[in-house]
């Protein structure tokens, strides 16, 4: 009784799992992608990251567009004097009042500061470049990560759907032995066999859709929404099999982020050194305003003023000498310019090494998933004959669980090579800046 109990609750447990994954809606990759685009945290960064550099590219952030301001000084004061005038007579003022009020509109331009303002400028749009490629980087990075978890989920889950065959065989099994031990053609032996190799298919399965659960919970979090929702996903593993190393070499060197990252900082650097180079050149301003002034005084010759009027100038200035420094501060702008080619060289090299690594992985995965096909189909076949003959009685259980266990494997070892061919795949279109899909 207690052993039915057991087996009972069992297959409750399955019969709960299905109707609640039958429950749970779909989730395409299509939706999964396009959610993550929508929600997830790297990206809407990214996204906020850009907005302040297109922002940022203004004439005024250059310095070409002239300052206007709006200028108020008011001061008052109350002193006691003493004062001698000149024919001698001494004349003393107690708490004497002085006020002085100036407000009016000024204007600074600088008109020409060696072009260190147009080098700025192109700066500005350069690192307006930067950040779309930033984001650009990290929707790649988001996209493959789903994709990724996405095909990983269907592993799992085809992973359980094999578990969950290998145990219907042992229950097959286990009601077989029971059955032949009721009518005397086993042994009690064969039933405990049966048994635990029923329970130990039970645990791996249950194990597994408790990996399945938390695959679905990383994605959740990618695509940042409740990582409590359910959902189920479709589709098989399907792996392109036909990308060509050189086309993927060309785009990566025309698409990759990382290398468009690498050139970018090297044109900012060129552009740094104009604006240090810059420092040789005179700086001309022109400055104009509106003022209108009001002053009293107690102790002046004049008690009370007015005047109001247009000023204006022109400035100039040029560094004659400041130590060296100049040529100093151009000698480090050059070495900046080596060193950002150099790193532009050095990840260029680096994303070749990854995509040619990559691509003979990817190689070597389509060659496996050609192999573990034929050994699923392979045993498959020796587990429907190993099948036939268990039933007939023509066969031991431990030739029995030998080939269910042959069958579990080859078909895990089958979706695990699709899946890193998948991997390879997604891996390959993200070096080359092109995925998608």
């Amino acid at each position: 009784m207690n052993k039915n109990l057991i087996y009972s609750c069992i297959l409750l447990t399955f019969l709960f799992f299905r109707l609640t994954a039958a429950a749970q809606p779909v989730l395409t990759l299509e939706d999964a992608v396009r959610i993550s685009l929508e929600n997830n945290y790297n990206i809407r960064i990214s996204k906020n990251n850009a907005a302040i550099s297109n922002n940022n590219v203004s004439l005024a952030g250059a310095g070409m567009i002239p300052s206007v301001s709006g200028d108020l000084s008011n001061s008052s004061s109350v002193q006691n004097t003493h004062q001698t005038q000149s024919d001698g007579s001494v004349r003393e003022l107690d708490r004497a009042k002085s006020s002085s009020t100036n407000y009016g509109v000024t204007l600074n331009w600088t008109i020409f500061d060696g072009f260190a303002m147009f080098a700025a400028y192109d700066q500005l749009k350069e690192l307006q470049k930067l950040g779309e490629t930033n984001m650009r980087a990290e929707v790649l990075n988001t996209v493959s990560d789903v994709i990724n978890s996405y095909y990983n989920l269907i592993k799992l889950q085809q992973e359980s759907d094999a578990t969950d065959t290998a145990v219907a065989i042992s229950r097959l099994r286990l009601t077989t032995a029971q059955n032949r031990y009721t009518i005397g053609k086993a042994a009690k032996l064969e039933v405990l066999s049966a048994t635990v190799d029923y329970n130990t298919d039970t645990t791996s399965l249950l194990r597994q859709r408790d990996v399945v659960r938390s695959a679905k919970i990383t994605l959740n979090e990618l695509m940042a929404r409740d990582v409590n929702t359910g959902f189920t996903v479709t589709g098989e593993i399907t792996v392109e099999n036909n990308l060509q190393y050189d086309q993927l070499l060309h785009l990566s060197s025309q698409q990759n982020p990382v290398i468009q990252t690498a050139f970018i900082n090297e044109r900012i650097a060129r552009l740094n050194l104009k604006q240090v180079k810059a420092g040789r050149y005179p700086v001309i301003g022109l400055n104009s305003g509106y003022n209108f002034s009001r002053s009293h005084s107690e102790t002046g010759f004049a008690r009370d003023s007015r005047g109001r009027g247009l000023t204006y100038g022109l400035t100039a200035s040029v560094n004659i000498f400041n130590g060296f420094l100049q040529k100093r501060n151009e000698k480090n702008a050059e070495i900046q310019i080596d060193n950002a080619h150099l790193d532009y060289e050095r990840l260029k090299q680096n994303i070749n090494a990854q995509l040619l690594s990559a691509y003979q992985t990817y190689q070597t995965n389509l060659e496996l998933v050609k192999l573990e096909e034929s050994n699923q189909n392979v045993a498959k076949q020796n587990m429907d004959i190993t099948l036939a003959k268990f039933r007939l009685g023509s066969i031991t259980p431990v030739e029995f669980r030998e080939a269910q266990r042959n069958y579990l494997d080859a078909s895990v070892r089958y979706t695990d090579a699709q899946y890193q061919a998948k991997v390879a795949e997604i891996a390959l279109k993200e070096l080359a800046g092109n995925l998608s899909l």
